[in-house]
């Protein structure tokens, strides 16, 4: 029997055969099924790990097995095959039919989560199996992804998501980390893998931001890159532009009904948050949360990619 915040049937077989298999003897995985349904149960719940009910098996495998999946991109694979197959044009997908269609345009914007006190507190010294160790990322990053801002110890997800609001690609930081900063390094990420040869899709024909990403550099970036900017630009930049006179240069370009789609995002943030492990932070380590973004956002594609079988009378 299927309870709520499981995988059902017709997912599970989606996604099983890209799972990893089992190891040699004396090293077997526990069902990979059981698992990650207490994995979904507790980000959808945000219940500690050791109260998870017991038909998901001991709390400290249902993490382990999180952790590690985090750490070496299990989860991150499984989501982009998921992506692949929606824009190889799977008649579940839409991502390749957006595409041939009309222009692919992506929305961009960041979304606060409160991180719990039992984020705070990790070690200093990263563990072994850390993805991306070093000072660099401490650097541009903050540590763990963690910052202070008015609403107290908080992170930030800075994400793009596609007209169907589902999520392609994020970073997290620091919660006073600002929006345009981000603007390049989130859409440098962006990789859409292609089924067979061919280089990822990376560029986008539009993009559309809030008046948040509304910048000279942001602007010059995308015109570089060859993408169309749907921006809404700020009084005070527009007041400034006309008190300059000619000087001032045209105004950017701007429709109005484009923009209005920029909701896309928005109703993509909703969704993961209707993951109370995303919607407050309990994850002390930055890859791990990441892990949780990224098990929640395969879970949100496959409730639009997954057609369930009809019941019959």
């Amino acid at each position: 029997m299927v309870r709520r915040h499981e995988l059902t049937d017709a997912q599970w077989r989606k996604i099983k055969p890209l799972l990893p298999g089992n190891g040699r003897p004396g090293g077997q995985w526990a069902d990979h099924r059981r698992v990650i349904n207490g994995v979904l149960f507790r980000a959808r719940t945000g219940v500690p790990r050791p109260d998870l009910p017991e038909r998901y098996g001991p709390g400290q495998t249902v993490y382990e097995r999180h952790r590690r999946w985090s750490a070496d991109g299990t989860w991150k694979a499984l989501l982009q095959e998921l992506q692949i197959e929606a824009d190889a044009g799977n008649p579940d997908g839409a991502l390749a039919r957006q595409v041939s269609r009309q222009e692919w345009a992506v929305t961009i914007d960041s979304t606060s989560c409160r991180a719990h006190q039992h984020a705070a507190g990790a070690p200093r010294k990263p563990p072994a199996d850390h993805p991306q160790k070093g000072a660099e990322r401490v650097r541009a990053e903050g540590r763990e992804a963690l910052g202070r801002s008015r609403g107290g110890l908080t992170g930030k997800v800075h994400l793009l998501s596609d007209d169907r609001a589902r999520p392609l690609h994020w970073l997290t930081s620091p919660g006073q980390r600002g929006d345009s900063p981000m603007f390049a390094p989130v859409l440098d990420g962006l990789r859409i893998r292609r089924r067979g040869p061919g280089r990822p899709r990376s560029r986008p024909d539009r993009v559309r931001g809030d008046k948040a990403y509304s910048s000279r550099d942001n602007r010059a970036y995308l015109r570089q890159r060859g993408i169309k900017a749907t921006i809404a630009q700020p009084d005070d930049q527009r007041a400034h532009r006309k008190k300059r006179g000619r000087s001032g240069g045209r105004p950017p370009a701007f429709d109005r009904a484009r923009y209005r789609r920029r909701n896309a995002v928005e109703r993509c943030v909703n969704k993961w948050k209707q993951f109370r492990a995303v919607a407050t932070r309990y994850d002390k380590r930055d890859h791990i949360f990441n892990g949780t973004l990224t098990v929640t956002a395969v879970v949100i594609w496959l409730r639009d990619t997954v057609q369930e079988p009809s019941e019959t009378p």
